[in-house]
């Protein structure tokens, strides 16, 4: 099973199409969108990452990876990628449990640990959010 729900390679998704997908995750979808649009310099594009990710919106933060958002059906999966140390200030964090899950499941590479989290709740959003903060400097104070 992949992480997000469109697969096919030759199929670009629409915004509507992935917005019609998250159905019910919309609302959390769109003020999670605007908190990194308001908090972070981004850019934005949709990239397909190969059968077992499928397609995201990949943000970038002057031309590095900030995050990925991988839609599924009514919901959605962020990856954020953190290094070593920041996974350390993670690990003292409280974070919930898709949080800890993620850090816990995720194999270390050279560029860092690839957490995984599964969007269900306000917490998930607040914990990406601490998360972002290890990661990036917002843009706005």
């Amino acid at each position: 099973m992949s992480i997000g729900a469109f697969t096919d390679k030759q199929h670009q998704p629409t915004l509507d199409e992935v917005l019609d997908l998250i159905g019910a995750g919309r609302p959390v979808w769109e003020s999670f969108e605007q908190y990194v649009s308001e908090n972070f310099r981004v850019q934005r594009d949709l990239r397909f990452y190969g059968k077992n990710y499928g397609w995201a919106v990949r943000v970038r933060k002057g031309g590095k990876a900030l995050l990925s958002l991988y839609p599924r059906q009514d919901g959605f999966t962020v990856q954020i990628i953190l290094d070593e140390s920041a996974v350390q200030s993670a690990l003292r964090l409280k974070l919930g449990k898709n949080a800890r899950r993620a850090i816990d499941a995720a194999n270390p590479y050279p560029e860092g640990r690839w957490l995984f989290i599964a969007v269900e709740s306000a917490k998930d959003v607040t914990d990406i959010k601490h998360l972002l903060d290890l990661k990036a400097r917002p843009s706005k104070q």
